[in-house]
């Protein structure tokens, strides 16, 4: 590895947690093999993103060098299909200005999104290094901020509620190709 250059992605499982009914279910993507450059073909958590500043100024790598921003950002254009140009020529992102940040960074304050950095994995075979990371967002809110999302984004299609049981995710890790992030969240 000292001798190769790589990115570093961050890899978050997300999980809609049903309080009431004690249920959990999370989004699976597909990617599409014709529309991405890595891990085609494969299923993965969502979202994924390499972990880097919003956009090339310098001011950019301050403000945006944070998990939680990069998972706001990944969940904005994975999830609700938000444009990845967040316009930073003219200045960074106003992470507390933007409706859909500002409303899961109160709702982290308020527990009911939970935020979990769960470590580093390397793909053994091609190097590919992701930061792991877990959210859960209570049902409600999850209903309120993805209910009414499509099925498929640029990069595939999206399973949006796979349960989150025993089964399923011995099914994932060990019986379909999930990229090997997924498979270790």
């Amino acid at each position: 590895p000292a001798r190769r250059t790589g990115n570093v992605a961050i890899s978050t499982l997300t999980i809609r947690h049903d309080q009431t009914t004690g249920q959990a279910t999370f989004p699976l993507h597909r990617r599409d093999g014709a529309n991405v450059g890595h891990a085609g073909g494969l299923y993965q958590v969502l979202p994924v993103g390499v972990f880097q500043p919003a956009g090339e100024e310098l001011w950019n790598a301050e403000n945006d060098f944070s998990l939680w921003r990069s998972i706001l950002r990944e969940l904005a254009e994975e999830r609700r299909g938000a444009t990845e140009d967040y316009e930073t020529r003219r200045g960074p992102i106003d992470y507390r200005a933007w409706p859909f940040a500002n409303h899961l960074t109160r709702a982290l304050d308020t527990g009911q999104v939970r935020a979990f950095c769960l470590g580093i994995g390397v793909d053994p075979l091609t190097f590919a290094t992701d930061i792991l990371t877990v959210i859960t967002i209570d049902a409600p809110l999850y209903d309120e901020l993805f209910g009414q999302v499509a099925d498929a984004n640029a990069e595939g299609s999206i399973i949006p509620a796979v349960p989150f049981t025993a089964q399923i995710v011995e099914r994932y890790t060990s019986s379909e190709p999930t990229q090997a992030a997924g498979a270790g969240l």
